[in-house]
């Protein structure tokens, strides 16, 4: 075995172990799926979702409660789509799987000008047909391959065009009402799942086969995400752990905290007016300068 070969194996047995690990920490966090459960795993043939079945079949092998997995492909009949690529893919697998056909790529095309960005209206539509082939399928979970640095993605996108504090949560119900919807892949990073997906050699699938949009501002979130990593290493950790400690007396919403009923019988309130907390926010690895420079700007604010 060559020393490259060697190396690639023992990255990708890092690499499971670690989505192995977050996979079933957000599972049990959230309580995403239960004894008993048909979980419908939507099936893009990208590396998110060829992840996140890969992982939850693992687990499922594993897991101490039984739950059953259907594996679900939308065609939504865009112009050279590879139709045999999954099919074959979850028949070597032996996976229960189906292949809904449905022509929304003719729906969009009509609807939208050209020029537009047609995501918004794909989506709806993609989201309706698979609530449908839930209904049909018995599932009690639908899961979708969002990844953590999809819900921080959304989260910015929200508040810098939105005006929201806003973002993907990792369960919650359907537009509709009827389907519970999760995303096993909460914690997992997407550097890393494209590392699995290219270790694993999934039959990734472009999705670019409706044309390409690069003016999207989800792109332009995502390149700008790619810059903080670079530059400040750590950031989109802190980001995502901020997401999961909201402080609402500290934020300006008076639908989560009765601000017009705090008075000093009300008592200090979470630190009170800190509104800094003076302890490290960010993960360890975060780089020193980082770290500096986060001081520096404190120390100007305090000294104004």
């Amino acid at each position: 075995m060559s020393t490259q070969v060697a190396f690639e194996k023992q990255q990708l047995k890092q690499l499971e172990k670690r989505f192995r690990h977050h996979v079933g920490k957000a599972i049990s966090d959230y309580k995403m799926i239960e004894d008993g459960d048909k979980v419908m795993v939507c099936l893009s043939g990208g590396a998110d979702s060829y992840t996140m079945l890969d992982i939850l079949l693992k687990l499922k092998a594993s897991a101490p409660i039984k739950f059953d997995i259907v594996a679900v492909n939308l065609d939504q009949k865009q112009p050279g789509f590879p139709e045999h690529i999954l099919p074959e893919y979850l028949q070597q697998l032996g996976v229960d799987y189906q292949i809904v056909e449905e022509d929304t790529y003719a729906i969009v095309k009509d609807k939208i000008p050209e020029g537009k960005t047609t995501c918004s209206l794909c989506s709806r539509l993609r989201r309706a047909i698979l609530y449908k082939a839930a209904i049909a399928l018995g599932a009690t979970k639908i899961a979708l391959g969002h990844h953590r640095d999809d819900m921080i993605e959304t989260l910015l996108l929200n508040m810098f065009f939105n005006g929201k504090t806003k973002t993907m949560p990792a369960k919650l119900v359907s537009d509709n009402g009827e389907h519970v919807v999760i995303r096993p892949l909460a914690y997992a990073k997407e550097k890393e799942i494209k590392q699995y997906a290219k270790l694993k050699q999934f039959p990734i699938i472009p999705c670019n086969l409706c044309g390409s949009q690069p003016n999207l501002q989800r792109q332009n979130i995502k390149a700008m995400l790619r810059d903080w990593d670079e530059r400040f290493p750590g950031r989109a950790e802190s980001i995502f752990t901020a997401m999961q400690n909201i402080v609402p007396s500290h934020m300006a919403d008076q639908q989560l905290f009765d601000f017009k009923n705090v008075d000093l019988e009300s008592g200090v309130i979470n630190g009170g007016d800190l509104a800094f907390d003076p302890e490290p926010i960010a993960p360890e690895n975060l780089a020193t300068d980082h770290n500096a420079n986060i001081q520096q700007s404190i120390n100007i604010v305090e000294i104004k």
